[in-house]
């Protein structure tokens, strides 16, 4: 039975910071972003707009009223969860007007929640072939002003329609994970902001990847050159790029390496544009490959890595459907172009903004550009979102 992502969507702010401006204010080179971390711009949020609105306008833009009718799960993956207890799934499902009938859950484990998602989806649908299952990742990366992590930051949501027969990329069933304990990236609950050690983390990334590869490989035989692409968790796209490098040993022929260095170059492409976005940062480049592309073709295999800080992660691949190009949009650098642009002062005062609540919990907030969904206002400790419009 073929199982995997019927539809793709993607969602983020409608403001940017171009790490020109920040660089200029930090008093660094530019150089620094565009070629050490190769990052040009960072999507910004207001505080209307969070994993909630940002998850919905995602999923908004890929469902049709039969999808509504079909869903009986939603799964949302995040690491900037906006309450302990209630799902930030639930916001979703009425927002989307999906049918009652269904299972909303939150799922975490940092940047690697996704993928337990996108396997939990599988393995219903092949329990229930006529189910679809809505899995999102939904994050605002968000470090500190003049932190390390301050040109990585980034807010963006993924949402992905697995289904039977899908019509974008078939999963396969060769997933190897790994966990190792470690503190490379954390926030405890009295943190707004993580704690980052930034060059162990790096570490334990690229050794991750190695690892895993190398258990994959053996348990499947595995080589590079079965791949078109590989797609990667993207802290930062430079990051990535040295995974790259890592899994391609002097053995490869020049050719395969040359095809999977251009297809890892349109895989960045959003992300130098968005910035980190947690748990949807692969995702986020897998669409990018996907809709910039200009040799994958159907039946190429792809290899996705997916990590988690704390950590977890994942190898696993799949082949993309005949058509699949019909799924996806050809303007998105264009829309991502239309965002308005912030100055420093701006966006210290936009992103690190947070609710001022009076004695019975209550909050109202400026206006601000959103997508088609807001956070109003909070009364009484309830968060309260708005459509705005009615399409």
């Amino acid at each position: 039975m073929a199982i995997g992502i019927d539809k793709i969507g993607f969602a983020t702010s409608q403001y940017v910071l171009h790490l020109e401006t920040l660089a200029q204010a930090r008093g660094q080179k530019i150089e620094k972003y565009t070629t050490g971390l190769m990052l040009d711009a960072l999507s910004i949020t207001p505080i209307t707009e969070d994993i909630v609105t940002m998850a919905a306008s995602a999923s908004k833009d890929i469902l049709e009223e039969s999808d509504k009718e079909a869903i009986d799960m939603v799964i949302l993956a995040t690491e900037s969860g906006i309450d302990q207890s209630k799902a930030a799934s639930i916001y979703v499902h009425h927002l989307l007007g999906i049918q009652p009938f269904a299972r909303s859950i939150e799922i975490k484990e940092a940047c690697y929640a996704a993928t337990a998602g996108l396997n939990y989806a599988k393995l219903h649908v092949e329990k229930h072939p006529n189910s679809k299952v809505l899995v999102i990742a939904s994050d605002i990366a968000k470090y500190g002003i003049k932190s390390a992590g301050e040109p990585t930051q980034g807010a963006g949501a993924v949402a992905m329609l697995v289904t039977t027969n899908p019509r974008i990329l078939e999963l396969s069933d060769d997933n190897i994970s790994q966990t190792r304990d470690i503190y490379d990236f954390w926030r405890p609950n009295y943190s707004t902001t993580p704690f980052v050690d930034g060059i162990y983390s790096t570490k334990q990334y690229l050794d991750s990847l190695k690892t895993t590869w190398s258990e994959y490989q053996k348990r499947h035989h595995a080589t590079l050159e079965e791949f078109s692409a590989f797609c990667f968790h993207i802290p930062y796209p430079k990051l990535a790029l040295k995974g790259l490098k890592k899994l391609m040993d002097k053995d490869l022929s020049n050719a395969v390496k040359q095809q999977l260095t251009d297809n890892f170059e349109q895989s960045i492409l959003y992300s130098r544009q968005v910035g980190n976005i947690y748990t949807g940062s692969l995702y986020l480049g897998l669409l990018s490959l996907l809709e910039n592309s200009q040799t994958l073709t159907a039946g190429d295999k792809i290899g996705l890595f997916s990590y988690g800080s704390g950590a977890v992660s994942e190898i696993f691949s799949g082949r993309l459907v005949a058509g699949y190009e019909k799924m996806l949009l050809t303007d998105r650098l264009t829309q991502l172009q239309q965002r308005t642009p912030l100055t420093v002062s701006d966006y210290e005062k936009v992103f690190y903004e947070e609710a001022n609540l009076d004695s019975d919990g209550n909050a109202t907030f400026d206006s601000y550009q959103t997508g088609a969904f807001a956070l109003e206002h909070i009364q009484q400790h309830q968060r309260i979102y708005v459509r705005k419009d009615h399409d």
